[in-house]
């Protein structure tokens, strides 16, 4: 795997924070999850599968000696908290660099380390409305629609390929660097596109969501089908969207493509709840059409396509989640289906050992409220 023999000390969060070192551990590093002693995080972080867990009290000198050692011996640190937490705790890049000069120290907040927001609280919506790009997401004469969750892992994913790229500069300098990384910055970055295409004659200019990427025109958009599902439509070019009208059985003369939007959308809609969804796949699937199914997040491992390249696992309780992307043809990122997420402190004591801890100092440390274990659960 491509990031086998790498060291990770993941600081307990949620969300961007878990993801970002998730990504990591899936390509083969080995990421210890530094949980808080109370196990606040804990209870509600989901993507911890395949990490192990160590409980700290950081409030404590000891606590702060064990996570030193810890930092010894790391070549990551992935910090989620906001500007200046580390640092009262000194545990900042220029404590921890000090200690260990190839450490990459990757801090990843929703607002960035400086600026008038970055110790402000926020979340997904807040980043993506700063990142300008929430304004882009709406129908027409409403108001901006957040897309669920999606912007705290557009910066975790920045954060990631932020710590990569650092990774591949320290095999040439044999020195660590700081990544700050924000869920502002990531959003605004991964959305250059719908920046840099403003001017493009004939694409934006309209109102939220009278344009033809925003659900302005009626061939791209979504439809009902008569068993209540959702069919896409994205034939944008004109040589497939004369393929969706053959395969509609309808003239360009019934249904211009770039006039009376409107009056077509209503065709369209009376259109597609004639049939159910299935039938309208066996009519587009394998054209260039531009349409496919509207899955949701329970049916969409059986879908044939998702199926055959195994985009998707099923876990054991039932869940489906997508496996690594991308795909490496020689070292890809494996699947951590049967690796489930760590208690708190479940590999204290192990962690422990390997910093060469005697029995009785760790027994010491939990006796003290230093650190915590918390046994495995069984799985009879």
């Amino acid at each position: 795997m491509p990031l086998k023999g790498i060291k990770v000390l993941e600081l307990a969060g949620i969300a961007p924070g878990p993801f970002c070192g998730m990504i990591l551990n899936e390509f083969g590093a080995s990421v210890i999850k530094v949980d808080k002693i109370d196990g606040f995080y804990n209870t509600i972080d989901i993507l911890s599968h395949g990490k192990r867990s160590i409980a700290l009290n950081l409030k404590t000198s000891q606590g702060l000696d064990i996570f030193k050692k810890l930092t010894k011996q790391s070549d990551v640190i992935i910090d989620p908290y906001r500007a200046g937490v580390m640092e009262k705790l000194k545990l900042g890049p220029k404590e921890l660099m000090e200690i260990n000069k190839r450490l990459i120290y990757a801090r990843l907040t929703g607002f960035g380390q400086n600026g008038p927001y970055a110790n402000m609280a926020g979340h997904d919506i807040n980043f993506l409305g700063l990142s300008g790009l929430l304004s882009l997401f709406g129908r027409y004469n409403q108001k901006p629609t957040p897309p669920v969750n999606l912007t705290d892992f557009s910066g975790a994913l920045i954060c990631a390929f932020g710590i990569i790229l650092a990774l591949f500069e320290r095999s040439k300098s044999n020195i660590g660097q700081i990544i700050d990384a924000s869920m502002v910055d990531g959003s605004a970055y991964i959305g250059s596109w719908m920046y840099r295409s403003q001017n493009i004659f004939g694409l934006w200019g309209n109102s939220r969501g009278k344009n033809i990427l925003d659900s302005g025109a009626h061939f791209y958009d979504t439809y009902e089908t008569k068993d209540k599902q959702y069919i896409c439509v994205g034939a944008i070019e004109s040589k497939f969207y004369k393929i969706f009208l053959e395969k509609l059985g309808i003239s360009s003369d019934e249904l211009p493509q770039f006039d009376k939007f409107e009056k077509n959308r209503e065709k369209l809609e009376k259109i597609f709840k004639q049939k159910t969804q299935a039938e309208w796949c066996v009519i587009f699937d394998g054209t260039d059409a531009c349409v496919t199914p509207v899955l949701n997040l329970k049916n969409v491992a059986l879908h044939a396509h998702n199926k055959e390249r195994n985009t998707f696992k099923i876990e054991d309780d039932g869940l489906v989640t997508p496996n690594p992307a991308p795909r490496l043809s020689r070292t890809p990122g494996i699947s951590k289906k049967y690796q489930k997420i760590p208690e708190l402190g479940e590999h204290t004591i192990e962690i422990l050992g390997e910093l060469n801890f005697k029995h009785e100092e760790i027994t010491n440390f939990i006796a003290n409220g230093i650190v915590n274990q918390k046994m495995k659960r069984s799985s009879l």
